[in-house]
């Protein structure tokens, strides 16, 4: 009797083992997550943000930079979407993104397009996830078929945002220690620098690099110095291409710039300068095919950051406010 009741359970127990397993793995993200439930989800982002492109280019590498933004605060959740009220204090006036990021009302259209074709069914974090990939396709960079599945988070965190989120002024160290914690390779890093070959970057986090750094070429820092006074306060908005070759094209002329040691920011000119990365960079320079493969891989590993899915989070009806 005993016997067959040990066996019973462990019986039981490798049920249960078993269904954990396939619950968790029903909960991941996949590729067709919405053919059925939203088969004109990927047409109908697309519309939306290659009109955008269309009118201001620019608006590709910010699309592109919400998500890295987004991702790397608690996840791949859409958190950084959320409007701050009365009972939290969001991610949007954190210091990385403060007067700097931008795009949200584009969201905000592609959002309200979805809803539209299928109310209530695509997350805003996967919208972002979408966004992100025809960004990079639509400007000249590779294609990939991106993973879904994600739901939104109820809440957003400044601290976090702040915290996360690797400062221009990061040296290599900092930034690979900051990727490697959430699962990123040093190469992940290298190749997701290179989303830079499109964008612009503000005065106020170049200013020290182009004044006060020895590992910069010297015409390229006048040339920069032009439009960024050496004065905090005056010119802090100013614009410059992080990419000086193709500002609007996804390419790897980013790593030749770095080569050139005419890198804007600091951290950019921190994956060549004597370390570690120095041989990945000079790699991507030559071959821009492998640089768009590792692109990617490092694009998908990074919507992996702990997506909230199953019962967790919700599907927002509006991407600045929860439900």
């Amino acid at each position: 009797m005993a016997s067959s009741f040990s066996r019973f359970s462990q019986t039981l127990l490798l049920l249960v083992v078993f269904w954990g397993i396939t619950s968790s793995s029903n909960a991941q993200l996949s590729t067709d997550y919405y053919s059925k439930s939203c088969p004109n989800l990927f047409s109908t982002v697309k519309f939306t943000v290659h009109s955008a492109i269309m009118k201001e280019a620019r608006m590709g590498a910010s699309l592109l930079r919400l998500f890295f933004h987004d991702c790397f605060v608690n996840g791949c959740d859409g958190s950084l979407l959320l409007d701050d009220t009365s009972s939290f204090t969001g991610e949007k006036n954190a210091v990385p993104n403060r007067n700097s990021a931008r795009g949200f009302d584009v969201i905000d259209d592609i959002k309200s397009a979805v809803e539209n074709v299928c109310p209530g069914v695509v997350s805003c974090a996967d919208i972002l996830a979408i966004a992100a990939r025809d960004s990079v396709k639509i400007l000249g960079g590779p294609n990939w078929d991106v993973k879904l599945g994600r739901r939104d988070a109820r809440s957003a965190s400044q601290a976090a945002a702040n915290n996360g989120i690797p400062a221009p002024t990061s040296n290599l160290n900092r930034l690979i220690s900051r990727f490697n914690a959430l699962g990123l390779s040093t190469r992940d890093l290298v190749a997701l620098s290179g989303a830079h070959t499109i964008g612009q970057a503000r005065c106020t986090s170049f200013r020290a690099h182009i004044y006060n750094e020895s590992n910069i070429d010297l015409s390229f820092a006048k040339t920069k110095q032009s439009n960024c006074p050496r004065s905090s306060g005056s010119g802090d908005n100013n614009l410059s291409p992080l990419d000086i070759q193709t500002p609007t094209y996804f390419d790897n002329k980013y790593f030749n710039n770095l080569i050139g040691k005419r890198g804007v920011l600091h951290s950019d000119q921190e994956l060549f300068n004597g370390g570690s990365t120095d041989s990945i960079v000079r790699a991507y320079s030559k071959n821009p095919s492998s640089f768009s493969s590792d692109f990617v891989t490092a694009m998908i590993k990074m919507g992996d950051i702990s997506p909230l899915t199953g019962s967790k989070g919700e599907i927002r009806k509006n991407c600045r406010r929860v439900n």
